[in-house]
């Protein structure tokens, strides 16, 4: 079943975003074992995204073949183990957590790959950066020498609204287009989840976060808000 979903997915955006970009698939494993991640990975998934940092830990020797991402709340005081280990962290949302990035990156001689979280709802629940204050942010972590700004993520409320959905994929579209006008390292705009995707490719994003669409249901209710 997991081959076959993430052959279906690949299928499904192998003809990029309607703006010409590639879109990055990040198979999203909270609560996935290596065998099925591996399972994922054979199948074609070449990106893989973790939320939490004890299983991006307890899983990284027996997960073999894909860029590490790590897509959860990331606490400062778990910041150590990531160091070295990921491709790209999708949650930089707040400068206390930059500068633990910055001092611990700086120490391994390692830059630290990230995206800058959004909270594009302005919703109480979720962390991230206003709207209105990205931009200011962006311009003081471009004097972090151990932070590479990538692009941006933001997770879509949960609507039937179809109309206020498409309005805020559009805002994210043109601040991510802004970003990138300036900096050629602005790469990725992380945004869409199993039951959001279609909507969020379909108006620019170009890296999607997948759990359920690939692996079927967790196997334990959980509230957790950076993969879908």
């Amino acid at each position: 079943m997991i081959a076959e979903n993430v052959k279906k997915a690949l299928a499904e955006i192998a003809g990029g975003n309607p703006f010409g970009e590639k879109i990055t698939l990040v198979a999203a494993t909270k609560t996935r074992t290596p065998d099925e991640i591996n399972e994922a990975i054979a199948a074609g998934v070449c990106d893989i995204g973790e939320n939490k940092v004890q299983e991006f830990t307890q899983k990284f020797d027996d997960v073999h073949g894909a860029n590490r991402h790590f897509i959860g709340h990331l606490q400062t005081n778990k910041v150590k183990y990531l160091i070295g280990k990921t491709y790209l962290i999708h949650s930089l949302d707040r400068f206390e957590l930059a500068d633990e990035l910055q001092k611990r990156a700086e120490k391994a001689d390692w830059t630290a790959n990230c995206l800058l979280e959004v909270n594009i709802g302005s919703e109480l629940s979720k962390s991230g950066f206003s709207l209105d204050g990205v931009q200011d942010a962006y311009k003081k972590l471009l004097a972090y020498p151990n932070i590479r700004i990538e692009g941006l993520m933001a997770m879509l409320p949960l609507s039937d609204d179809t109309a206020l959905l498409t309005a805020l994929c559009k805002k994210m579209r043109a601040l991510f287009e802004t970003l990138r006008e300036k900096d050629g390292n602005v790469e990725f705009l992380s945004m869409g989840m199993s039951g959001d995707w279609r909507l969020c490719v379909e108006n620019g994003s170009n890296m999607i976060r997948l759990g359920t669409s690939l692996f079927g249901p967790r196997r334990y209710p959980a509230a957790e808000n950076h993969e879908g």
